[in-house]
């Protein structure tokens, strides 16, 4: 399949600083790609340069074309990075219908589908100023649906929203591109949330993309597990081996060991090296995240 936008060599450099360094990504048609980094990573950038905001070195292609600075091209793009833009004192209507006569648009029932489609329909009439951050934020996404785009640029889309405000948001994009044919690239903090809603990743850290992959192939990577740990494994080892047929482990370290089966067994398992006097320090269930996953690539904690 031909990647919708892809890159090679991708570079931004600000003032001796390099943003992006060698960057090769891939997205492909029908995407909701996740990409994940630390603050500064270069996640905004990288989005700024698809979004034709900012120059950049390397090569992006568009649906197989290499784009240069001054080339156009078929493909929509709507975006909402950093703050949504719109005008407080109008409302959410006004504001659509003000971006609808920028871009030559006079079809009948338009907003509303778009305030629809955002869940704003009841607060189609009042002033943007008034709203929730998290209606903000779905006036922003409705906003950047103006156009019917290709393809949605969100950089953390649900920063500051509550629980519940996240889950709609989630919603809306899994409906957007389900019943819109929007391929998505999105970033966010909120990484257990981001797991629910991607099929693919690009992990960023110092401006390089490190990790490219799908969510099936990260599961293979990153699979749950139990972990024992203790100064006599091969005890353990043996006879998990000879009671449990056991297979699927690895030694990690000679005292810490992963086992990829019997995860609905764990606590028969442990009670039965307890019974055999099998000595161990600790026995825990390990459930890999995406979290997890990005510390394991990058070797830190922030990960916004």
């Amino acid at each position: 399949m031909q990647a919708m936008i892809e890159s090679a060599n991708l570079s931004k450099d600000y003032q001796g600083h390099l943003a992006l360094d060698q960057v090769d990504f891939h997205v492909y048609p029908g995407d909701i790609y996740g990409l994940i980094g630390r603050n500064g990573a270069g996640k905004t950038t990288l989005m700024k340069i698809i979004n034709r905001q900012i120059h950049h070195q390397g090569k992006l292609f568009i649906q197989g074309k290499e784009l240069s600075a001054k080339d156009s091209h078929s493909l929509r793009i709507g975006s909402l990075i950093e703050a949504p833009g719109f005008y407080p004192n109008l409302s959410a209507y006004e504001n659509l219908n003000l971006k609808c006569i920028l871009y030559g648009i006079r079809r009948p029932g338009y907003i509303e589908e778009l305030l629809s489609l955002v869940q704003l329909s009841q607060a189609g009439k009042k002033k943007a100023k008034n709203f929730s951050l998290g209606m903000k934020q779905r006036l922003g996404l409705a906003l950047a649906l103006v156009g019917d785009p290709d393809i949605l640029l969100l950089d953390e889309p649900t920063n500051g929203m509550d629980p519940q405000g996240i889950v709609d948001f989630r919603q809306i994009i899994q409906r957007l591109n389900i019943e819109k044919d929007i391929t998505v690239i999105v970033s966010s903090h909120i990484l257990g949330e981001l797991a629910k809603l991607v099929n693919r990743i690009g992990i960023i850290d110092q401006g390089r993309l490190i990790k490219e992959a799908s969510m099936e192939q990260l599961k293979i990577e990153n699979q749950d597990h139990i972990t024992i740990t203790g100064n006599h494994l091969s005890q353990v080892v043996a006879h998990l081996e000879e009671h449990f047929n056991l297979k699927n482990y690895t030694m990690v370290t000679p005292t810490e060991l992963h086992i990829f089966e019997y995860m609905n067994q764990a606590p028969m398992l442990a009670h039965q090296l307890i019974r055999s006097a099998i000595l161990f320090d600790s026995f825990t269930v390990d459930q890999a995240s995406l979290e997890d996953y990005f510390m394991k690539m990058t070797g830190g904690q922030d990960h916004a």
